[in-house]
């Protein structure tokens, strides 16, 4: 009888697959057409996250939820709001987290008391929104700042409410601009804890026509990816310390990029390593 593990075999082969995708020039250009075509047609704004819209693909939404199993993070932050399906999917991922805990741990779970949650900061929470989120039942885990990301104060709360927590998530996903996401890593990228992520979207931003975005202030050449180039560059240099004292070092999760080949992310999924 083969003592051999099926689940790692299957782990495996998938894993060879997903290696030979980056080479499938054909399929890597359809998926560039079709992302081109979900711009052009909002697609992103037509899902929703427990009843909230959530601006995001699911293929994205399915590569975040692998990232906090992965990370079993007990805070997320997220820049960026808007009508909050995000924050909500990211708290019922938690939620999960600590449901899963409970079974093994053989623990009673208080929902009125969540061991994990999320922080969203947004330079302007519309009321409405405010309201909904509010209103949600997964509310009793999210907490919302309203400020620019990467206004002094700002970084200042945000630091302070982290130091009650393990493991770090985040999740930048606000003003595009170049200036704006590199100012957001330089201030929230070291609180990334090791093995976790720090999530950087739209950084297609970069490989789309440049008239894409004709009411935004952010285009290729001054976008999300080049950010992140320009900070992993910092990083290479050394001397760059996360929250914890330790060099701080952080890598594209190369397999579960290519895998996704649909993702509004890519050179996003960003882990520490």
């Amino acid at each position: 009888m083969s003592n051999a593990n099926p689940t790692a075999a299957f782990e495996k082969e998938r894993s060879d697959s997903i290696a030979t995708y980056p080479g499938q020039s054909d399929w890597q250009k359809m998926s560039r057409e079709w992302m081109l075509e979900a711009f052009k047609h909002k697609y992103m704004y037509n899902f929703t996250a427990l009843g909230r819209p959530i601006i995001q693909t699911p293929v994205d939404m399915a590569a975040f939820h692998e990232a906090v199993w992965t990370a079993r993070p007990d805070l997320i932050i997220e820049t960026g709001i808007a009508h909050g399906g995000s924050l909500i999917f990211s708290a019922s991922q938690l939620a999960l987290l600590d449901y899963c805990d409970a079974v093994a741990d053989g623990t009673t779970l208080d929902p009125k008391k969540p061991k994990r949650r999320v922080l969203g900061l947004d330079i302007d929470i519309r009321a409405h929104n405010r309201a909904a989120i509010e209103a949600h039942p997964m509310a009793n885990r999210i907490d919302m700042l309203q400020g620019s990301s990467t206004a002094p104060e700002i970084v200042a709360q945000v630091k302070k409410i982290v130091a009650g927590y393990k493991r770090i998530l985040l999740c930048l996903d606000s003003n595009h601009t170049h200036e704006h996401v590199l100012a957001e890593l330089e201030a929230y990228a070291p609180l990334t804890t090791p093995g976790s992520y720090c999530l950087v979207f739209d950084t297609i931003v970069e490989d789309m026509p440049k008239d894409t975005f004709t009411n935004r202030p952010w285009n290729p050449g001054n976008s999300p990816k080049t950010a992140v180039r320009e900070y992993l560059k910092k990083l290479e240099k050394g001397g760059v310390k996360a929250a914890d004292g330790k060099p701080l070092i952080l890598a594209v999760d190369r397999e579960l990029e290519d895998k996704l080949l649909l993702t509004v992310a890519p050179e996003g999924y960003l882990r520490r390593v």
